[in-house]
């Protein structure tokens, strides 16, 4: 038992060379390894010495998300403030991110879903991109209010760019969010410090500007630290739920995947609304200093960087 604990972690426990460091850890292989060391063992006994070492089969787990920031538990603790605020006076409060893309077409989609027995729904083999322009690839952007439990996800067959994001917002605003807050004076969003809604990127900025004059609302944004993308609630209040719904089926088409997402519920009354956008957009854009210094914006003190509000310009 102590050698299978030694071969089993070199790091820790044992040799840094060992062989079975850089190898799978078959049962054939731990039993040659400790035939080696001089025991007496067959294949089959490995598995129930395993079980009484505590060890099982275990797949990785996505957690690492980098180093964390020095005031990342202040950044939190100030946008549970914002949050509160917002709510309390009654004003639009919503979680965006865009969820990984997704390949269309007849696909295996990790899951599973009841089906009769013996019959799978059959997939292609290799996950080779269909490129056409009813497949290809898709990206769902979300938009999660988080005071009524709704969800607006706005179905991208292009680029996923600060264009695409700021047009995410805004069809959620006139198809949900105009008519769930007609008195409302300003909009806060929670974002992810990177991708297309990051903070450091200008042309995010310069649409959420264009956005802002289009409705009359002054539009706050918060950003997570890095490294703290799962904190973000359109994680596990939404997105988590539409993978839930569709695993195990086939993205085939656009109209399935749109129908999907829309069907996306919870026993707590997630509702959620999907739309298809077909538009193009265009990949590095530049921002000039021009446009940079013609946004009307207000940086907090605490991390400007990442809290910030940007006015309309009348």
């Amino acid at each position: 038992m102590e050698s299978l604990d030694k071969i089993l972690d070199p790091v820790t426990r044992g040799d840094p060379e060992s062989p079975l460091r850089w190898s799978s850890k078959s049962y054939v292989k731990l039993a040659k390894e400790l035939q080696v060391m001089g025991h007496q063992i067959s294949t089959n006994a490995v598995p129930t010495l395993l079980k009484k070492l505590g060890y099982s089969l275990q797949s990785n787990r996505k957690t690492l998300e980098g180093s964390n920031h020095p005031d990342r538990d202040q950044q939190f603790m100030f946008i549970k403030e914002q949050v509160e605020q917002f709510q309390e006076n009654n004003q639009p409060v919503i979680s965006v991110d865009a969820k990984k893309k997704e390949l269309v077409g007849d696909f295996k989609n990790n899951g599973k879903e009841y089906r009769p027995q013996g019959d799978p729904e059959k997939v292609r083999v290799y996950d080779f991109m269909i490129k056409d322009e009813d497949h290809g690839r898709v990206t769902p952007y979300g938009v999660y209010d988080i005071n009524n439990n709704v969800g607006w996800v706005n179905l991208g067959t292009d680029s996923d760019t600060s264009v695409f994001a700021v047009e995410s917002i805004r069809r959620w605003y006139y198809t949900m969010g105009k008519k769930a807050y007609p008195e409302a004076k300003e909009l806060l969003i929670t974002a992810d410090g990177g991708g297309s809604n990051g903070s450091r990127v200008k042309l995010w900025k310069v649409e959420l500007q264009k956005f802002a004059n289009e409705i009359g609302l002054s539009i706050t944004v918060s950003h997570f630290p890095p490294g703290t993308s799962k904190w973000n609630k359109i994680e596990h209040r939404l997105f988590s739920y539409i993978s839930l719904n569709w695993k195990g089926r086939p993205l085939i088409s656009h109209e399935v995947i749109v129908n999907l997402i829309s069907s996306t519920t919870t026993t707590k009354g997630l509702k959620v609304n999907c739309g298809l956008d077909k538009n193009k957009y265009t990949k590095g854009i530049k921002v000039s200093n021009d446009e940079m210094n013609g946004i009307n914006i207000v940086r907090d003190d605490f991390h400007g960087e990442w809290n910030y509000t940007i006015m309309p310009i009348k």
